[in-house]
């Protein structure tokens, strides 16, 4: 007896995670999705599914009655029969949709000018793309979930700066699924072959070596441009060329065709997303926050009040007509062929309907849950518009206990609206950096230091990364000279020899 109730247990266990598998993937799609991208899959999820209603357009009347009479066959011989045994369902529960923050708070106005505003037309986020090309790779379940797991966690430039482990070890506690080490490199490098060329490098030696292994092996300079990648990186990174050119025995000439070689390469794979943004230059903030304080000399005590731009988005609800209809269905005690296929049928409908309603539902619970705690943590820029605070995707994980790489979704593509601009959720997001009196700061505050450096030095001679450098270090922040070139070059200032030209 017990060991057929311990086998029965697994039994319903297994059962359960092949069940939820597919909407744990379409849940984390629909994370992932920007405002107009949720209009455009709930307006084809009304189209495909007609148990699905706007709320304001269901148009339920006597038409539809005698519709649905008509579908079930409903005839005067099973209208006497005493439902009191049916299944109570409690209908009226899908036919609100007043989540909290959800519909009661909304920047959407139809009457304002700039919502008549025809929007630019919806383009594929680099997750999206990305997700398209892993399907077909042909992986397995547990390979599924280590590329989901990668996709999820690259960065802006195309990177893949998570640790091996942590990914691993991720999918075993979330899933239950063992992972090695090994298994993850092999999806990993499955997944770096993959459109743009060298998405998902751990560096940029990485990054350049993917991509060209996959140019034409007869592009002119190729052999040499990887030996110098797999052999002399420390040489190439610090322009030590004559020092590459003596290493591996190749004159001025072969060196010259390699550096134009890897000239071609692409440094950073993930940025075209950003640069096509800014070609549609058109926004459309997911968010809006603004503080409200108490009054005067009360700001402490005040609120931040978080509201999510719904637009266009209609309030769905279950359509009552299939809902009398699959009443009538479970009035009858006998059924026919056809009428056991259309119970079936307006039973999937309605229960899909009530599936993507609560998607919904909890996609908008996620996404307020991260952005109330960017708030939280970056409460001095939301009331002031200044002072960006240290902070990385992990310290939203913790808070909302969800993994790094669904925070990366869900920020990925999303907007807030602010009093002092429109921000994308990715830039509260930088690391740390120590002072001299052991402050930590944001690095945003070092670059904007940084830019003010460079912005008054003397023309003739402008400031080589050393000196840059050592001034930084005099006001007191802890930085390596190739930390200061990473934040020039972010921030796309030339060095100092091309800044001396333009003067």
């Amino acid at each position: 007896m017990i060991t057929q109730v311990t086998r029965q247990g697994q039994f319903q266990k297994q059962s359960q995670q092949q069940k939820l598998s597919p909407q744990q993937i379409q849940y984390v799609k629909m994370l992932q999705m920007s405002s107009q991208h949720i209009e455009q899959r709930i307006k084809e999820e009304l189209e495909n599914n007609p148990a699905l209603e706007d709320e304001y357009d269901t148009g339920f009347g006597e038409e539809q009655e005698s519709g649905a009479e008509d579908l079930t066959g409903t005839d005067t011989e099973n209208q006497g029969e005493d439902p009191a045994d049916e299944p109570e369902v409690d209908w009226e529960a899908y036919h609100t949709d007043n989540t909290e923050g959800y519909s009661s708070q909304t920047t959407y106005n139809e009457n304002a000018a700039d919502w008549q505003s025809i929007p630019t037309p919806y383009h594929e986020t680099q997750l999206e793309k990305l997700e398209q090309q892993v399907l077909m790779l042909d992986l397995d379940e547990k390979e599924q979930l280590i590329a989901d797991q990668i996709i999820g966690s690259i960065d802006d430039d195309g990177y893949f700066r998570r640790d091996i482990t942590s990914v691993a070890d991720g999918i075993a506690f979330q899933n239950g699924i063992p992972v090695t080490k090994e298994e993850v490199e092999a999806v990993l490098k499955r997944v770096q072959q993959l459109d743009p060329p060298g998405i998902a490098a751990r560096n940029l030696r990485e990054c350049l070596e993917v991509q060209a292994q996959l140019l034409d092996p007869e592009t002119e300079g190729l052999q040499t441009a990887l030996a110098i990648l797999k052999y002399t990186w420390s040489e190439f990174e610090k322009k030590h060329f004559s020092k590459i050119m003596k290493k591996l025995d190749i004159d001025e000439d072969e060196f010259r065709n390699a550096y134009e070689c890897l000239r071609m390469l692409d440094p950073k794979p993930g940025s075209f997303e950003s640069t096509e943004a800014d070609a549609n230059n058109y926004i459309t903030p997911d968010f809006e926050v603004r503080y409200e304080p108490a009054g005067e000399g009360g700001d402490d005590e005040g609120d931040f009040i978080i509201s999510m731009n719904r637009r266009n988005m209609p309030d769905l609800v279950v359509s009552r007509s299939y809902e009398q209809m699959l009443r009538d269905m479970e009035k009858r005690q006998k059924k026919s062929r056809e009428q056991k296929e259309t119970h079936v049928f307006i039973k999937s409908k309605i229960e899909s309907a009530k599936w993507f309603m609560e998607m919904l539902r909890q996609r908008q619970q996620t996404l307020m849950a991260v952005m109330q705690t960017i708030v939280a943590l970056q409460e001095t820029f939301f009331k002031s518009g200044k002072s960006i605070r240290p902070m990385i995707l992990k310290d939203v994980a913790e808070r909302v206990q969800l993994d790094v790489s669904t925070i990366s979704r869900v920020v990925n593509g999303k907007y807030v609206q602010t009093p002092f601009g429109v921000y994308e959720l990715r830039y509260f997001f930088n690391e740390g950096i120590t002072t001299e009196s052991g402050e930590e700061v944001s690095n945003l505050e070092v670059k904007n230091i940084l830019a003010g450096i460079i912005e008054n030095e003397p023309g003739d001679k402008p400031y080589s990364d050393q000196k840059l450098m050592e001034l930084l270090r005099k006001e007191g922040f802890k930085v390596a000279r190739r930390t200061v070139t990473k934040y020039r070059e972010q921030m796309k200032l030339p060095p100092a020899r091309l800044r001396k030209s333009l003067d």
